[in-house]
């Protein structure tokens, strides 16, 4: 008897099974998240309140193409790039 051989293409099966879960896991909930992310900084606005990625907290007082300028307390402004700020928060 002879041993029987696997076609090549039902070799790489799982291989690619592995690559099509990984995908619809973690690669497109993540392309999600990011253009989410790109429109909420596209969209912020005067007067919105931000919070930054490393945890400040402040409103926005004047916006350019790549920094927004935020304050933070009273006299006290901070020029930051866009891509800091974390989420906008909603005031009720």
């Amino acid at each position: 008897m002879q041993p029987q051989t696997v076609p090549p293409l039902l070799q790489l099966m799982p291989i690619f099974l592995i690559f099509i879960i990984f995908y619809f896991l973690l690669i497109r909930p993540q392309q999600k998240q990011e253009k989410e992310r790109l429109a909420m900084l596209k969209d912020i606005k005067k007067n919105d309140a931000v919070v930054t990625t490393g945890g400040m907290h402040g409103v926005v007082l004047n916006l350019k193409d790549k920094t927004i300028t935020v304050r933070i307390d009273d006299n006290v402004k901070v020029e930051i790039d866009r891509s800091a700020i974390s989420r906008i928060e909603k005031i009720a």
